[in-house]
């Protein structure tokens, strides 16, 4: 998430009570519905992946593409959006994102076919990307004293890890009630409040025209991260020595090599590589990419295990998620205090090692297991999950100088984005080629859990003793 640092004009046309406290905690209000209704769709389209495929077809591939497209974008474009809104104006782009983001919606409830929906999702993703960082460029200019500054920031995460939590309740509800297509029209009515919100009382940043758009890094990245995510995905369902998942993986080399190749020589690159020469930045990078290919690859499985295997609705299978969801924030509040006892780096082993653990106590998982035979190891994996991701994005802002801080936390951002797209296209392909689904879901478990014990090993061996 990019924080812009360019000083601000107080008022701007189309917010006349900016200086009120009214109007900053209804700019609180604005931002937290923007950040909410991204979170909400990370979650919300689990739970209703099984129906969109009985409607649409495509099998488990194109339900794998419904969920990457919306991450890919949103991995890809959010440096980049972060930028721009220092450019010509962090209101001008969040309005410009959330204005994208409802239409996208509404495309993706009328979407007639796969291809049509994963369109939809696609353009969500980048107006997701759009919304992130320019919203807690906003909340920056609304609260410019420190305390309150934090304090704010905390309601806006707060609201986004409600929002998380509430996906699978809401969207089963949804699809039991009214159909798949009532997921993405719940997005409605929140962009038209967030924009009629933003446009009266959030206050409008300076433009930094010298500001450089690294449009050449960004066609890369895209291009890299989609050619790798494709090649995943469609090796589970065409084979891993078809031609096209070849030149798929080929691909995505060359744009990668090119990508590094662009930003090291860019004058305000959308990567800067310097940061990489931080031990500790680019060991936690690392961990979030590792972590959310385990975990968000894994929650993909088990909503179709779920679903497909057990033959649970959509209102049971959110249900089933929501314990697993919403124990995210309470530990989320604990984890500074046990890093405080322990370090953070050793509090980030605990919490990747408290996943592997319960993606450990999975293994036995068959056709027909009750849902309270493997409560608790779906508590574990998401309890270490709120253990770890505190710790983990405090120590890499800490690991750079604060004027780096809004790159840094977009850096963290667009791995860990990335580390879910390939999560989800890896362990689809798992379930998707092998010889069963059960199968698959055993081999993405041991997968997870040596995924998840590499995070613990490359932040606990590899941090250097005062991290």
């Amino acid at each position: 998430m990019r924080v812009s640092t360019v000083k601000y004009e107080a008022f701007e046309a189309g917010a006349p009570h900016a200086g009120s406290r009214l109007a900053t905690s209804l700019t609180l209000a604005a931002m937290s519905l923007g950040y909410g209704v991204v979170q909400l769709d990370v979650t919300i389209v689990n739970t209703a992946l099984d129906a969109m495929g009985r409607t649409l077809g495509g099998g488990v591939a194109g339900l794998q593409w419904v969920v990457s497209a919306y991450t890919i974008a949103f991995a890809a474009f959010i440096l980049t959006a972060g930028a721009l809104g220092d450019r010509i104006g962090a209101k001008r782009v969040f309005m410009a994102g959330f204005a994208i983001f409802t239409t996208a919606s509404l495309a993706c409830a009328l979407a007639p076919n796969a291809a049509a929906l994963i369109a939809g999702r696609l353009v969500q993703g980048l107006a997701a990307a759009i919304l992130v960082p320019n919203s807690l460029a906003l909340l920056n200019h609304a609260y410019p004293d420190d305390r309150e500054r934090g304090r704010a920031v905390a309601i806006w995460a707060a609201g986004a890890s409600l929002a998380l939590t509430a996906g699978p309740f809401v969207g089963g509800a949804l699809i039991t009630l009214v159909g798949w297509r009532a997921i993405f029209l719940v997005n409605l009515p929140v962009g038209l409040g967030g924009l009629w919100l933003s446009w009266h009382y959030a206050s409008e940043t300076t433009r930094a025209r010298s500001r450089e758009i690294d449009l050449p890094g960004q066609l890369a990245a895209i291009g890299a991260l989609g050619a790798l995510a494709g090649a995943i995905i469609e090796g589970g369902a065409l084979g891993w020595d078809h031609p096209a998942v070849i030149a798929a993986f080929v691909a995505a080399a060359v744009l990668a090599a090119l990508f590094v190749w662009r930003e090291s020589r860019a004058a305000q690159p959308m990567l800067p590589l310097s940061l990489f020469g931080h031990r500790l930045f680019a060991l936690t990078s690392l961990v979030g990419l590792l972590v959310n290919i385990a975990i968000y690859g894994l929650i993909f499985v088990l909503s179709l295990y779920f679903q497909r295997i057990n033959g649970l609705s959509a209102w049971w299978t959110g249900l089933a998620f929501v314990p697993m969801m919403g124990v995210v924030l309470p530990v989320n509040l604990l984890a500074p205090r046990l890093a405080e006892r322990i370090g953070p780096c050793r509090t980030i082993v605990v919490g990747a090692c408290v996943s592997a653990l319960g993606c450990l106590g999975l293994l036995w998982i068959e056709a027909g297991t009750s849902y309270w035979a493997i409560f608790a190891q779906m508590i574990a994996i998401s309890s270490g999950l709120g253990l770890l991701v505190p710790p983990l994005t405090s120590t890499l802002l800490g690991s750079v100088e604060k004027a780096r801080s809004g790159i840094a936390a977009g850096v963290l951002n667009a791995t860990r984005q990335t580390g879910s797209v390939l999560g989800v296209a890896l362990f689809g392909s798992l379930v998707a080629s092998e010889g069963s689904f059960m199968t698959g879901l055993h081999l993405s478990l041991v997968v997870s859990a040596a995924v998840l014990l590499l995070a613990a090993a490359v932040i606990g061996l590899g941090a250097p003793a005062r991290g």
